[in-house]
């Protein structure tokens, strides 16, 4: 018997709301889980992002770039 007939004489609360519920219930934890690794992933990706770009700026800034007019009495 396939999925829609285990639950076609069930009145629609019990597909709708019980058997979401149960599944959260159940699975939970693993949602959860899941869920913060990927957000504290995507924050490392954000935070090494920001520090490469960063340093890029701070060397450029500070090195100056050998083909450019400008003296270094700029800064």
């Amino acid at each position: 018997m396939a999925g829609k007939g285990i639950l076609a004489g069930l009145p629609w609360w019990v597909t709708w709301v019980v058997v979401p519920v149960i599944l959260i219930v159940v699975f939970g934890g693993l949602i959860a889980t899941a869920v913060g690794f990927l957000i504290g992933l995507l924050f490392k990706v954000l935070i090494a992002a920001a520090l490469i770009a960063g340093v890029i700026y701070l060397v450029r800034r500070f090195t100056g770039d050998s083909s450019s007019s400008s003296s270094k009495s700029d800064w």
